[in-house]
C-alpha cells in the first residue's frame, strides 16, 4: 500500500472518530438548533470523503470492503449542494455509517 494512501486512510479514521465523538451524547434534533454542530459534522464527513477520493484506485481495489462511491458521493453532495444538506442523512451517516467505517479502518494493520 502506498504511503500517501496510508496517510489518507489515517485521516479518514481520525476524522470519523472526531465526528462520532462530536455527535456523542447529542440527539438528531440538536442539528436543527445548533448550526455549529451541523457545520462541524458536515465538514468532518466532507474531509473523510475528500481523503477517500484521493486514495489510489489500486488501494481501493485492495480494500473492497469499503463503499468508496458512497463515501466519495457523500462528500460531493455536501460540497456541491451545501445549501440543502439533508440533516437526517448527515445524522445517520455519523451515527450509523461512521462507526462501521471506523471498525473496518481499524482492521488495517498499517494503521495500528
Amino acid at each position: 500500500m502506498k504511503d500517501k494512501d496510508l496517510v489518507r486512510l489515517q485521516h479518514m479514521l481520525d476524522y470519523a472518530l472526531e465526528a462520532v465523538s462530536t455527535a456523542s451524547g447529542r440527539k438528531r434534533s440538536d442539528l436543527d438548533g445548533d448550526r455549529l454542530l451541523m457545520h462541524t459534522l458536515a465538514r468532518l464527513v466532507e474531509i473523510i470523503g475528500e481523503a477517500a477520493a484521493n486514495i489510489s484506485q489500486e488501494t481501493r481495489n485492495q480494500l473492497e470492503q469499503f463503499e468508496w462511491s458512497k463515501i466519495i458521493g457523500m462528500r460531493n453532495r455536501i460540497v456541491h449542494v451545501y445549501f440543502k444538506i439533508d440533516l437526517d442523512i448527515l445524522w445517520d451517516t455519523v451515527n450509523n455509517n461512521l462507526p462501521e467505517l471506523i471498525k473496518e479502518l481499524e482492521k488495517i494493520p498499517e494503521l495500528n
